[in-house]
């Protein structure tokens, strides 16, 4: 049954917007979530925390007008409940037909769609170059990018297509000029919102190196190679080539002060090697990404700031509630960072998480040779980026 034909429940059901809902897990508050989707979606992707409690039951357990009372005993009545869908319309029918036995619930506005909507901006406080840092977070999917902007100019790296609106109205409620718009490499777990920058007068830049995959349009943008500047101000982005995730992967050393990684290197993990040339390809592309880490990156100062463009569940953010951390930091408390090339390929070849979805039709759109409308777009990101090796084998005891 498709969510907008569910029939309108005979009781009022209130609705929570997602932000509101965020806001509320974020402040400790004990949640309660009903997520009525399939058990397959559930288990790929839902909302989790440790003041969250996550039932599945799937829509169609309450379709019948007689409900298994196994099924109702599996919901709390002693307690608000929020019940949840992808898009809305199953969680409001849900919803209602628990409301009319008695519980107290409501529904999450828009579903996990509306949950992948909220994108949040922090001020990276530890970010001491000129100018001011903000690093964006989409908690749905555990996405990262950010604005660096200094005397009236701006820059956004690793900026998403379903964000394009949100920079250009940041810009301009800070009275800066975006400038630029810098990818890290060929995204496989979303759309880069690059070239729809571009289109809207920002100047858009991809990696020289990652031309070769075959990218569709680098003619029409400009390409980063290895020590490449742009300036933003007073600011600098220095283009610094760390292969391995991809063959393509640049960082960006922000005015000295924080090394945007992309997917080379997270604060709880590295990259994974394998979404690129496969599973035959991973283990060169693993030796790649150890010369990238021990010579390019572990080389800067300690107190260099590393801030990919992910967090996962695994992740601490600061104390100033961003996810970066220090290289020092990383390299105590990381084993995989101090290992030799050999067991650093063979540490992060054992243990490789599932592949993002959608990660060959995502990385064939970044490249141009897809063309999906927004909608589509939106679509094919929802879900965990995966873009990681496990965190489980990489961290230190």
């Amino acid at each position: 049954m498709n969510a907008d034909d569910f029939p309108t429940p005979d009781v009022e059901v209130a609705s929570v917007e997602p932000e509101t809902l965020k806001d509320r897990i974020d402040a400790g508050e004990d949640i309660t979530l009903l997520d009525a989707r399939m058990q397959s979606d559930y288990e790929e992707w839902r909302i989790d925390g440790e003041n969250v409690t996550s039932i599945n039951v799937p829509y169609f357990e309450f379709l019948e007008d007689d409900i298994d009372e196994d099924v109702l005993d599996r919901i709390p009545d002693d307690r608000e409940v929020t019940v949840l869908c992808a898009k809305g319309g199953a969680s409001e029918y849900v919803a209602g037909t628990l409301a009319e036995r008695g519980y107290d619930v409501d529904h999450l506005e828009d579903g996990m769609n509306g949950w992948a909507s909220i994108y949040e901006t922090v001020e990276v406080t530890d970010y001491d170059g000129a100018g001011t840092l903000l690093q964006y977070q989409r908690p749905s999917s555990g996405c990262l990018g950010y604005l660096l902007y200094d005397d009236g100019e701006a820059a956004i790296i690793d900026p998403l297509r379903a964000f394009t609106d949100r920079y250009l109205e940041d810009a301009d409620d800070l009275g800066v000029d975006l400038r630029y718009a810098l990818d890290t490499h060929v995204h496989a777990d979303h759309i880069s919102g690059v070239r729809d920058l571009d289109a809207e007068g920002v100047e858009g830049v991809i990696p020289e190196a990652a031309v070769d995959r075959g990218v569709t349009y680098a003619d029409e943008l400009t390409t980063a190679a290895d020590g490449d500047i742009f300036q933003v101000g007073d600011a600098t982005i220095e283009a610094v080539y760390t292969p391995g995730h991809t063959t393509g992967m640049t960082s960006y050393l922000v005015d000295g002060s924080l090394l945007a990684t992309g997917d080379g290197l997270f604060i709880e993990s590295v990259a994974r090697p394998d979404l690129e040339e496969g599973d035959d390809g991973a283990p060169d592309a693993a030796r790649m990404l150890y010369e990238s880490l021990q010579e390019r990156v572990l080389t800067l100062p300690d107190d260099t700031l590393i801030g990919g463009a992910h967090f996962s569940d695994a992740a601490e953010p600061a104390a100033d509630g961003t996810y970066t951390a220090p290289i020092g930091e990383l390299v105590a408390e990381m084993d995989a960072l101090t290992m030799d090339e050999q067991e650093f390929v063979d540490l992060i070849l054992s243990d490789m998480p599932p592949r993002p979805a959608n990660y060959e039709d995502i990385i064939a759109t970044n490249l141009g040779q897809n063309a999906v409308d927004d909608e589509e777009a939106f679509t094919l990101e929802l879900g965990p980026n995966n873009c990681a090796a496990s965190q489980e084998s990489l961290a230190g005891d």
